[in-house]
């Protein structure tokens, strides 16, 4: 996650770099966690979210092809029961967001990944609810993490960071292989032409601690518990042992991811308790 848990993760396929000025922006609201970091924009959310649409369906059609695409009627229904009480509570930090075109599909594949792109186009991959054996709520932790990277869009912020490389091309889908991790082989010529791009650099510590933060409360919002993320991570860190997945290469250690999560998940737990009450 750091793709997000889960790296989460992940959130960005930019169709093009499009460096005309500099402004910062709130992205969301501060929540009950209280992230309100401002950030640099040099590119335009319907630019990215047009590129992530194209990259996300061009996946969905490649993984249906292969037969990985939704193949239990059972877990992909779990996935977007989940996946539909996340979404309506994503207004706490930003009202546009429920209205997104999300889309939410499971890819057969033993990877322990999951990732959200710009605009709600998400996926969850077997190996994870399957190698870890989770339950709704570590589900739901992993699910409000990536949902989280796109509520801030810290995809569309690494372009800020990619200023001064001198690029100015169009990316497109094949962002999505080398980013992601869904086909090792795309986005290799990119990356060669184009050298070590900011945005296609792992998500920060920072970055990681927001989507953490911000995952959590939408756990609680939508009547998961949220110190399930602490018993996610503990079984992450077992199941990874020296092979850190791909999308937690840049996790914070593990006793300081902990110590913050409990932090935070303790900041949300009336959230929570009044989301259990309510249904």
């Amino acid at each position: 996650m750091e793709r997000s848990y889960f790296r989460s993760g992940f959130s960005v396929l930019l169709a093009a770099v499009l460096v005309a000025g500099c402004s910062t922006t709130r992205t969301t609201s501060g929540g009950v966690v209280g992230v309100d970091r401002e950030q640099t924009m040099l590119v335009s959310s319907a630019e990215v979210n047009r590129s992530a649409e194209k990259a996300y369906q061009q996946t969905i059609h490649a993984e249906q092809a292969k037969n990985h695409l939704n193949r239990d009627a059972a877990e992909l229904q779990r996935v977007r029961r989940i996946a539909g009480r996340l979404i309506p509570v994503t207004a706490a930090f930003r009202p546009d967001a429920p209205g997104w075109r999300w889309e939410v599909n499971v890819i057969s594949s033993n990877e322990l990944n999951a990732w959200c792109m710009p605009g709600g186009k998400m996926a969850v991959y077997t190996g994870l609810i399957e190698k870890l054996h989770v339950s709704d709520d570590e589900l739901a932790a992993v699910m409000g993490h990536e949902i989280a990277h796109a509520l801030r869009e810290h995809g569309r912020e690494k372009v800020g960071q990619a200023a001064g490389v001198g690029v100015a091309a169009a990316i497109g889908g094949a962002l999505i292989g080398s980013y992601y991790g869904v086909d090792a082989n795309l986005g290799q010529s990119v990356l060669g032409a184009a050298g070590e791009l900011a945005f296609m650099r792992p998500n920060s510590r920072g970055m990681e601690q927001e989507a953490d933060r911000i995952g959590v409360e939408l756990a609680a919002r939508a009547g998961y518990d949220p110190h399930a993320a602490i018993s996610l991570w503990e079984k992450m860190a077992r199941v990874s042992g020296r092979g850190t997945p791909q999308w937690m290469s840049t996790h914070p250690s593990h006793d300081s991811r902990i110590a913050d999560l409990r932090a935070y998940a303790d900041r949300v737990q009336a959230l929570y308790l009044s989301a259990r009450r309510g249904k």
